[in-house]
C-alpha cells in the first residue's frame, strides 16, 4: 500500500512540475517545455474526443515528443501516443536547409529513428518534402513508400497550389480512416483562388485521399459544414478525409481571435514576432489563456469552430515550439 501511494505521489509531482501555478505577478512558469507541449496536445485531443471519439489529431514536427527523453531509443510517452493518430513531418528527405536541397543524411536518419518507432505503434506518418524537380519528387515517393509513410512533395513552401504532376497511388476508395490514406494534398493557403467555390471546385476535381486545409478562406470567413461535405468528394466517386490546419505554437495576427491592442499591450503569453513569417508571434503555449483560445469549452475556441464545421480532424502546427524556448 505504501509503495502504491509513493508511486502516485511521484506521478503527481512529475505532472505538476512541467507548468507551475501563476506567480503573484500573474505569470505562469514552465520548467519542462516538452512535457508542457505533450500536455497541451493531450488536452486538445481530450477536448475533441469528448465531442467526437473518431476525431483525428495529427501533430506536425516535434516527433521527439514521442519519447520521454531526447533520445529516439528511450521510453515512449504512452499518454502522448494515445492522444494522437499520426504525425506530419516536414523536410524529411528534401527541404532542409533549403527547398530542392537534399536533407543531410544524418538529419534524416535522426528523424527516421523516431518516425519508425511511431509507425510501429500504429501511427500514420505524412511527409512533406519541399521539391519540384521530377527526380527529387520520385525519390521522395520511393523512400516514403519503403518506410510505409505517405508523401506529399510540395512544389512551393507557401502551400498554395495543387500539384499538376499526378497523384501517387491514386485510387477511388472511400476513405474513412487515417490508415487508409495513400496520398494527400497540403493546401493551407487559398490566396490564389478567386472565390471559395473556385477553391472547392478545384479540390473536388482531384482524387486525393486526404486534404489538409485552413478553416478560413481569404475573406476570413470559415468554411461551413456543407462546404466541408462537398470537399469530401473525390472526382472519381470516392471520398476523402478533410483535416483542418491549426497553429498552436504561434499566434497569428490575421486570425479571428487576434485583438488589435495586443501589439501595444501584449498579454503575458504573447512573445516575439517570427522574422521569417511576419504576423506570426511566438506564444508561451503552456499559459491557460492561450490554451483556452485554442481548445476551451467556449464555442468561440478555435477547436470548437473546427468541429462545428465538421472537419474529420485537426493538423497541429508548431508543435516543435518547445525547441525555441529550450534554446
Amino acid at each position: 500500500m505504501k509503495r502504491t501511494i509513493v508511486l502516485l505521489l511521484a506521478v503527481i509531482i512529475v505532472f505538476c512540475t512541467s507548468c507551475d501555478k501563476p506567480d503573484n505577478d500573474g505569470s505562469e512558469k514552465c520548467s519542462d517545455y516538452r512535457q508542457a507541449m505533450r500536455d497541451f496536445v493531450i488536452r486538445i485531443s481530450e477536448a475533441a474526443h469528448a465531442k467526437d471519439n473518431d476525431f483525428i489529431v495529427i501533430p506536425q514536427n516535434g516527433i521527439s515528443l514521442i519519447t520521454l527523453e531526447d533520445n529516439p531509443d528511450s521510453e515512449l510517452s504512452a499518454s502522448y501516443l494515445a492522444a494522437i493518430d499520426g504525425h506530419g513531418q516536414e523536410d524529411l528527405f528534401y527541404g532542409y536547409p533549403d527547398d530542392e536541397v537534399s536533407t543531410p543524411a544524418d538529419e534524416s536518419e535522426y528523424l527516421l529513428r523516431y518516425l519508425r518507432r511511431s509507425r510501429e505503434q500504429g501511427k500514420s506518418v505524412f511527409v512533406i518534402d519541399y521539391c519540384a524537380q521530377p527526380n527529387h519528387v520520385a525519390d521522395s515517393y520511393a523512400r516514403c513508400d519503403a518506410e510505409g509513410f505517405v508523401a506529399f512533395p510540395a512544389h512551393r513552401r507557401n502551400l498554395d497550389r495543387i500539384p499538376t504532376n499526378g497523384i501517387h497511388h491514386e485510387n477511388s476508395d472511400r476513405i474513412s480512416k487515417l490508415n487508409e490514406v495513400q496520398n494527400f494534398l497540403y493546401l493551407i493557403n487559398p490566396e490564389d483562388f478567386t472565390s471559395r467555390q473556385d477553391f472547392i471546385h478545384a479540390v473536388c476535381a482531384t482524387n486525393y485521399d486526404m486534404i489538409v486545409m485552413d478553416l478560413f478562406f481569404n475573406d476570413g470567413t470559415p468554411f461551413t459544414a456543407a462546404e466541408v461535405e462537398q470537399l469530401r468528394r473525390k472526382q472519381n466517386g470516392g471520398t476523402r478525409l478533410v483535416i483542418c490546419y491549426m497553429s498552436i505554437g504561434e499566434a497569428e495576427d490575421y486570425r479571428y481571435y487576434w485583438q488589435k491592442q495586443w501589439k501595444r499591450n501584449r498579454p503575458e503569453w504573447l512573445g516575439k514576432e517570427n522574422r521569417d513569417w511576419p504576423g506570426n508571434y511566438k506564444v508561451k503555449y503552456w499559459y491557460s489563456a492561450w490554451q483556452e483560445l485554442i481548445c476551451g469549452n467556449d464555442s468561440n475556441s478555435y477547436l470548437s469552430k473546427i468541429m462545428a464545421a465538421h472537419f474529420d480532424g485537426v493538423y497541429l502546427d508548431l508543435v516543435d515550439a518547445y525547441e525555441y524556448f529550450e534554446n
